[in-house]
């Protein structure tokens, strides 16, 4: 099978209230590539913060008391600190001037998802409240804008244990299998796999910043060829639950 990858460039600077379904569609109307059925749309987290409103201004935050003294330990914005504790659940650690924990969508990442990357100087954003969501009302309207099924992820930027380099990965998924269950397969020795569950969002939303790249001003990408996986899984399908996670 083939699987094909490219940048939808020149979106425009993404506002709150903003309708980032219909400034997509305008665009790709505008490109040559055009959308076919099972086309998967990876949109980065930050767009969607930012028209969804979760952005923070710093100088409406209070520091509490642990991010003061944190930001002084670490030559870290308290401010900043404090938001991501707010954004927290539970402090996974917190050393070397690294803060990673779990935020309450459940995943564990560093700094809570709180970034200042592509945001006004004074201003961090914060994950969407439900990622799920905002990808089902992005599937949503593309599906309605080009008159066909579409599937969407809303990603973002990970690093990872034991490895180095960050990836990107599917926090939203809508239209989408978001895993791949081989489980009761065998391999090519005829030997039944009985484990292998692989995380096919997180490999497409990986694949996609190859294309949109962090720093190039072009956050959607979409994926074409994998219209077999359409179907109903969220996000939430790739958090492990907590009675599985042998790293708590």
């Amino acid at each position: 099978m083939d699987l094909h990858i490219f940048g939808v460039p020149a979106l425009p600077q993404v506002v709150r209230g903003a309708d980032v379904g219909a400034l997509i569609a305008d665009v790709v109307r505008r490109g040559a590539r055009g959308v076919e059925p099972g086309d998967v749309f990876v949109v980065a987290q930050k767009i969607v913060s930012k028209a969804e409103g979760a952005v923070v201004r710093l100088d409406e935050v209070v520091p509490s008391a642990i991010a003061t003294r944190w930001g002084s330990e670490t030559g870290k914005d308290p401010r900043v600190v404090e938001v991501i504790l707010r954004e927290s659940r539970r402090i996974v650690r917190m050393d070397r001037g690294i803060l990673i924990s779990e935020t309450r969508h459940g995943f564990v990442c560093a700094n809570a998802g709180v970034d200042a990357s592509n945001v006004a100087p004074g201003f961090v954003t914060v994950l969407p409240d439900d990622p799920d969501a905002s990808a089902d009302r992005l599937r949503g309207a593309l599906s309605a804008a080009f008159g066909c099924p579409v599937a969407v992820i809303v990603s973002d930027t990970f690093g990872r244990a034991w490895r180095e380099g960050a990836v990107n990965v599917a926090l939203g998924v809508s239209g989408l299998t978001p895993l791949l269950d081989y489980r009761g397969t065998a391999d090519s020795h005829g030997r039944p796999l009985t484990s292998t569950v692989i995380a096919l969002a997180d490999e497409l939303a990986a694949a996609a910043e190859i294309v949109t790249r962090k720093s190039a001003g072009t956050p959607v990408a979409i994926v074409r060829g994998a219209a077999e996986w359409a179907g109903d899984g969220h996000g939430r399908m790739l958090v492990r639950d907590a009675s599985r996670d042998l790293f708590r």
